[in-house]
């Protein structure tokens, strides 16, 4: 599977790319390592820069940088998180199924769950220019990407995937917020 052309896919036409996605037999370790560590790589390297390199101006203090140490280890901290994340959103679309008419099915909610970060992933981009962080909010695309993947992975009825995927995808920003809040206080921003 080429990550790329799967990120692509997902943007451009979701429904086509989940019915493919849905054929597939992949294991969660190939589906880890060669799409969710491929495509995470691009917030936490696009964080570091951003905090350490291009840095942030901040009034009466002028451009402030992260230390460099800091910026490696929170860098760290955060691509780590994101497996946790994806795993812990597979497990809530997995139990969550019954409430919403789904069938159970732990692989078909771990493709769900990693291939719908894609555009959190790729808003990752604009952590390069601390000005432009508010675009991250372009990933919230990635609800609307997993409500069209319900149905096909895990037999949701289509009436009930969208709140389906509003309860899911606020379980998920709320890791975000929360990851990014933790990450924020053990390596102390400075000023960030």
């Amino acid at each position: 599977m080429n990550a790329a052309l799967r990120a692509v896919a997902l943007l451009a036409n979701s429904s086509t790319a989940w019915r493919r996605i849905e054929e597939e037999k992949v294991d969660a370790v190939s589906l880890l390592t060669s799409y969710v560590a491929l495509l995470a790589v691009i917030p936490a390297v696009s964080g570091f820069i951003g905090d350490c390199v291009v840095g942030v101006i901040v009034a009466g203090k002028g451009v402030v940088r992260m230390p460099l140490l800091n910026g490696v280890f929170g860098a760290s901290f955060g691509y780590i998180a994101t497996f946790a994340q994806v795993l812990l959103v597979a497990l809530a679309i997995d139990r969550l199924a019954p409430r919403f008419g789904a069938h159970r099915s732990f692989g078909g909610a771990l493709k769900l769950a990693a291939y719908s970060f894609t555009p959190v992933w790729l808003a990752g981009i604009f952590l390069l220019l601390p000005g432009l962080r508010f675009l991250q909010f372009a990933g919230l695309y990635g609800a609307a990407i997993l409500a069209a993947g319900l149905p096909a992975l895990m037999g949701s009825p289509e009436q009930k995937s969208l709140p389906y995927a509003v309860t899911v995808g606020v379980f998920a920003g709320a890791l975000i917020l929360l990851t990014a809040a933790a990450q924020h206080w053990l390596f102390d921003a400075a000023g960030l």
